[in-house]
């Protein structure tokens, strides 16, 4: 992409895991594991994905709050990834972050005028009644009233606190905003109004965001590609419309059988499938497609070779997905068996350093049975 502000080449983001009283590094999480993508000028790229797929530590890395453990990160055409903290600091007023937690993310002991005066006093570019003038138009733009510049973040609901939020985030003029979850601690009506305002914000502004979210209703609605991660990888890519409409990955058509339809009728016909296991762990992935223990159409080849983030079927170079054997349209998941048994499937070593298999209960039969090789139940929604 010629236009793209954001690009990212192998991100690969690992935590120590520190053991004993001496406090040794003996193994490693695999937050972040070889993530490429680019996010063009304007676009708004949806980042989703289970708990602890990595969504929030990439989004800390692409900011820089996370030194890299290897990779590449490119914003505005210039190499962000080993800068330092001094280097970085003009960076900062062009990519800004807007955070989960309304409640958490703001300091209870000061003033919101304080708080979103906060950029302008660290980079110098306003002060007095300048600042205090930038800081109620910043208000006024995101729906506060700009009289209530002396009040604490106490004294708004959690709404107009997401709205602080995005203020700080705005007050320099950023032109890329990661939005980490910023509507899940919110209620239903609220969401829809801090959704609205990041749309009109954009419009307005000329903003890229960086959207994550739980809620594949939300990032639909909002983004114009989304990217799905799983244990630390993007597992597939596509424009929003195309991921929703043509899923390639198991995964994500597990994932999309469990978003809710209005429609009743159409609600009752549907398989949903539901993926038996729970992720495994992060510290010790599995060896090939990290998704192959759970997967309904695993074989051989899944256990042993890493699949690439590549274009499937017929599909437009901006869908690619990772997936040896992905699904085809029309394809019923539901009805999908993996090739090998669950004895073959590695998950993790043992203490001992040799692999283990997966040990979660299966469809039929008893519990990580050879017998039972189906990774996935059949229920109506």
């Amino acid at each position: 992409m010629s236009d793209a502000l954001l690009s990212l080449t192998d991100v690969v983001k690992y935590f120590p895991v520190q053991t004993g009283h001496l406090r040794r590094s003996r193994d490693m999480v695999h937050a972040v594991d070889g993530v490429s993508f680019e996010v063009r000028r304007g676009e708004t790229l949806g980042l989703v994905g289970e708990t602890g797929c990595g969504k929030s530590t990439l989004a800390r890395c692409i900011s820089r709050l996370f030194e890299l453990t290897s990779g590449q990160i490119i914003f505005d055409g210039r190499d962000i990834s080993r800068l330092r903290p001094r280097q970085l600091r003009p960076l900062r007023r062009e990519m800004q972050m807007i955070f989960q937690d309304p409640y958490g993310s703001l300091n209870p002991k000061r003033r919101v005028g304080s708080i979103i005066g906060d950029p302008f006093a660290i980079h110098g570019t306003a002060s007095g009644a300048e600042r205090k003038r930038r800081v109620q138009e910043a208000m006024e733009l995101v729906g506060l009233n700009p009289e209530h510049y002396n009040r604490f973040p106490s004294e708004f609901s959690g709404g107009q606190r997401q709205r602080i939020g995005v203020a700080r985030a705005l007050a320099l003029r950023p032109k890329l905003i990661i939005c980490d979850e910023p509507v899940s601690a919110l209620d239903v009506s609220i969401q829809a109004q801090i959704i609205n305002l990041l749309s009109d914000l954009q419009d307005q502004l000329d903003l890229t965001y960086v959207f994550i979210a739980h809620d594949l209703s939300v990032v639909r609605h909002v983004s114009d590609r989304v990217a799905l991660m799983y244990l630390g990888k993007v597992v597939e890519i596509a424009p929003a419309e195309e991921l929703y409409q043509h899923p390639r990955h198991p995964y994500a058509n597990a994932l999309l059988s469990a978003v809710p339809i209005p429609d009743p009728i159409a609600a009752a016909k549907r398989e949903r499938i539901v993926l038996v296991g729970d992720v495994p762990s992060p510290v010790h992935p599995p060896s090939g497609c990290n998704f192959h223990p759970r997967c309904p159409k695993a074989q051989d080849r899944c256990v042993v070779e890493e699949p690439s983030l590549l274009p499937r079927f017929d599909d437009d170079e901006l869908h690619a997905t990772a997936c040896h054997f992905p699904v085809a349209d029309g394809e019923d998941l539901s009805e999908a068996r993996p090739a090998i048994g669950v004895e073959h499937r590695i998950v993790e070593p043992d203490t001992a350093g040799a692999p283990t298999g997966l040990g979660v209960s299966v469809a039929h039969g008893s519990p990580g049975s050879p017998e039972s090789p189906e990774p996935v139940e059949r229920r109506r929604s």
